[in-house]
């Protein structure tokens, strides 16, 4: 079996995929996004040469030759001779591992009339469909082979078909939906059932919205035994729980019930921050890419839902507290900063953004960014052992920048190699030693 396998996805279904995305307005960066990969050599083991690797660790190497078989790194060391048949030169770029976004919305896209699709706005399911899939492969040319889309109940065909190699895109872990303080009635006995109910249905995690909207004022809605029914279950069933959390009371109460990851906290505190910190919650707040892309594109949303003047204004005065939020907590000792973006329609692909936003307006150290969204969101996502580290024995999840992002983290955004599971999808440049029997791998 080929460490560099060729996908059941077709040349056919990437041009459908391209006409739907550019007449969804789905904001691909090009009209060549979707173009397929020249063929290229394949071989039983691939060796991938690299002038500098980050780790996802911290650890900075240079001259590195990473050797992947059957999906795997299976080796690791000094490059030295002449690559063999089938190596992949990558030149002066800087090897990484795939990224992790911890929170998107796969499901969210701007459908053919300019606006954000909606449940009534006439889109079939085969067109919601393809828009999905456009979503996934935008995410996964950006760089970021696995993120976790919490909240949209038809996530499952979409997570299904990509680990089946049916369609490209990131290993993607769903809610399935999520809970409020009024589903079934909002009773501890009910919550509890809704979550028993989502483990049944195939939930990765489980999503609870603990406050309201940062277009309502982000008040704490969720009572502390609401959350400690539907945290505690989630735990007893053997799934994570992420917590939607503006304020500090939210973000609080969802530390001190034990869930695993609070999202947003832009109203967070230094006792907010302090009390994850002793519960060892993963922290999951937004630098500025979900708000930038509301309030530049205004078109798309105005008038759906509290996508108002009041709900734009908020999320005006939110971008600041965000912005200073992200150094807040960067600086805070032992808090688990993970990295996640809240990627809505419009969003996907851009994910680097919010990295940028990170260190240039957040003040987070680059490297630091850098791991919060390879090592330690592999860890938040139970995932540390599988994912997330340049190391022997981790799936060959691997990318490459047009430069180095822990010194210059807009580098992020130059991705110009993909590989998720020994399988490549994106390389733009890459000398490939020659070898007599090729086969295609696309991009």
């Amino acid at each position: 079996m080929s460490s560099l396998r060729t996908p059941i996805w077709s040349h056919r279904l990437l041009r459908k995929l391209h006409r739907h995305a550019l007449a969804g307005g789905l904001l691909l960066s090009t009209a060549s996004a979707f173009r397929p990969v020249a063929a290229q050599p394949t071989a039983s083991t691939v060796v991938l040469r690299a002038a500098r690797v980050l780790d996802g660790t911290g650890r900075s190497l240079t001259n590195q030759d990473i050797v992947v078989e059957r999906g795997r790194i299976v080796a690791m060391r000094p490059a030295r001779g002449p690559l063999p048949a089938g190596g992949i030169d990558l030149g002066t770029r800087t090897l990484l591992p795939g990224l992790i976004d911890t929170h998107v919305h796969l499901g969210w896209y701007i459908n053919g009339h300019d606006r954000m699709h909606t449940d009534d706005d006439g889109d079939t399911p085969a067109v919601s469909a393809l828009a999905h899939a456009g979503n996934a492969w935008a995410t996964l040319r950006a760089g970021f082979t696995t993120v976790q889309s919490i909240g949209e109940a038809d996530n499952a065909a979409l997570r299904d078909a990509i680990a089946r190699g049916g369609i490209p895109g990131p290993r993607v872990l769903t809610s399935l939906g999520s809970l409020n303080e009024r589903t079934r009635g909002g009773s501890p006995d009910s919550l509890r059932a809704v979550v028993r109910r989502f483990k049944q249905q195939g939930a990765d995690v489980i999503k609870i919205f603990a406050s309201k909207s940062i277009r309502d004022g982000g008040e704490a809605t969720m009572t502390p035994e609401q959350l400690q029914a539907s945290c505690g279950e989630a735990t007893a069933q053997g799934l994570r729980s992420v917590v939607h959390a503006h304020s500090a009371d939210a973000a609080q109460r969802a530390a001190n019930a034990g869930c695993t990851q609070v999202e947003h906290g832009v109203f967070a505190d230094n006792a907010t921050r302090a009390t994850l910190v002793q519960h060892g919650t993963f922290f999951d707040p937004q630098c500025g890419l979900v708000f930038r892309n509301y309030l530049d594109n205004k078109r798309w949303f105005d008038g759906i839902g509290n996508y108002n003047a009041v709900g734009f204004a908020s999320m005006e005065q939110a971008l600041p507290l965000a912005e200073a939020g992200i150094g807040f907590a960067a600086r805070t000792p032992g808090l688990k900063l993970v990295f996640g973006t809240d990627a809505v329609a419009g969003a996907h692909g851009r994910n680097a953004e919010e990295l940028v936003c990170r260190v240039r307006r957040g003040k987070q150290d680059a490297m630091d960014a850098i791991v919060s969204a390879t090592s330690r969101a592999a860890e938040s996502l139970r995932l540390d052992k599988e994912i997330g580290r340049v190391s022997v024995g981790f799936a060959a999840d691997l990318i490459a920048t047009d430069g180095d992002p822990s010194q210059e983290i807009e580098a992020s955004q130059r991705v110009s190699f993909v590989m998720r599971q020994g399988t490549v999808y994106r390389n733009d440049g890459a000398r490939v030693t020659i070898t007599r029997r090729a086969a295609g791998v696309r991009r």
